[in-house]
């Protein structure tokens, strides 16, 4: 039962401190000059993208240590814009490491898929250019079998962030703590997982629908009426709204959940979701 007796704590912490979905909401404050650009000057929009995208792979660590800090006092009481800079400062070092791991991770799945395909097309060529049941047979299952590996790494070192910053373990101690934790608690991570995918999918839409109304013709490549100034505005707001509510919800909803799962596994027997 620990993704449901996660929700209240998580709750209430957001309630309580409302400093977390000021803090949350600057990413999303962060994205909007992107979003806007998307409009005026895509090659603009595209190199300030790829110039902050930069710039948050070394600040993302210290923001996620610092939330991460954040929501464990929320959840017990109060908290302060200090731990957002204690907690980001103490365990950048190891996050930001961590966060390289990853990056390299996806890299790998990258080049894996990249000479899957290569080596369908060059099989295609091969046969005529005419790809026959069999080749496509190989390489949706190729896909598949890509998809769901990606989808397994990540849904087992999940936790790595909390480990490092919740139980101050280091680089390898933090994977090897999320591993274990959702090995030993599967239905329930599983059931968590599901909560997270309802909560997206609803704020998500919100974020979503706001951010088309930025990239319409882009996007669609279909034209629509100039939007004025106030429903810009408006959609602006929303989706400032959305990745607040949902930044701040996952951050001590994940916090939560992490310290239910860590004391169910220090107990002689764990129960499920």
């Amino acid at each position: 039962m620990s993704a449901l007796q996660s929700l209240r704590p998580a709750i209430s912490g957001v309630v309580r401190n409302p400093i977390l979905l000021v803090i949350t909401g600057l990413y999303g404050l962060v994205q909007l000059p992107q979003l806007a650009l998307q409009e005026q000057d895509p090659l603009l929009a595209t190199a300030v993208s790829l110039g902050v995208t930069g710039l948050m792979i070394f600040l993302l660590p210290f923001f996620q240590g610092g939330v991460i800090g954040m929501a464990s006092e929320a959840i017990a009481g109060r908290t302060t814009l200090g731990t957002l800079l204690r907690s980001g400062k103490s365990n950048y070092v190891s996050l930001l490491l961590a966060y390289f791991v990853l990056l390299a991770v996806n890299f790998a799945f990258g080049m894996f898929v990249f000479f899957g395909i290569l080596i369908g097309g060059v099989s295609v060529v091969a046969g005529g250019g005419e790809p026959g049941i069999a080749v496509l047979a190989v390489l949706g299952l190729f896909g598949l079998v890509a998809l769901l590996g990606y989808l397994l790494v990540t849904f087992f070192v999940q936790f790595y962030a909390h480990a490092i910053v919740l139980s101050d373990t280091d680089l390898v101690g933090g994977f090897k703590t999320s591993v274990g934790l959702v090995r030993d608690n599967i239905l329930s991570v599983v059931g968590y997982t599901a909560v997270l995918l309802c909560g997206s999918a609803i704020l998500g839409g919100v974020g979503v629908g706001a951010s088309f109304l930025f990239t319409a013709d882009q996007s669609t490549g279909v034209p629509v009426p100039e939007l004025s100034l106030p429903v810009l505005v408006a959609a602006g707001v929303a989706y400032l709204v959305a990745v607040a509510i949902g930044g701040a919800f996952y951050a001590t909803y994940s916090v939560a959940f992490y310290q239910n799962i860590r004391s169910d596994d220090r107990r002689p027997s764990t129960t499920g979701y």
